[in-house]
């Protein structure tokens, strides 16, 4: 069973930075694709930012582009979404997704979530 783990949440001020981390165990972890969705109050949950098994490739919603990273370190079996130049709309619960598929498009495992707060 693929567990997935968030963590790196908080409350920041307007133009902060966060850096969320994602531990994943009971898989070959470097097999999958992984992405950032997140979820804000009275919204559906949507897309952040995706990386491929290698961490080669990338792809980021145009509203984080410039300002988030994603990344990952397939020998810790973690991966991370760097925030800069938070701003309030970025307020949300994020959560890391597993594709075991790898193209991004399956994602089958997810963690709890963990709340980003950005105050203006």
């Amino acid at each position: 069973q693929v567990q997935l783990v968030e963590s790196g949440g908080g409350l920041v001020q307007a133009g902060g930075s966060l850096r969320l981390s994602c531990a994943v165990s009971g898989s070959t972890f470097s097999s999958y694709a992984m992405g950032w969705f997140r979820q804000a109050p009275g919204k559906e949950r949507e897309f952040v930012a995706q990386i491929n098994r290698s961490g080669g490739v990338a792809n980021y919603a145009a509203f984080v582009k410039g300002r988030f990273t994603i990344s990952r370190d397939n020998a810790k079996n973690t991966g991370n979404l760097q925030m800069n130049s938070l701003k309030p709309e970025d307020t949300a619960v994020y959560y890391c997704a597993a594709d075991p598929l790898g193209g991004g498009r399956n994602y089958d495992y997810w963690g709890q979530g963990t709340q980003v707060t950005v105050s203006s």
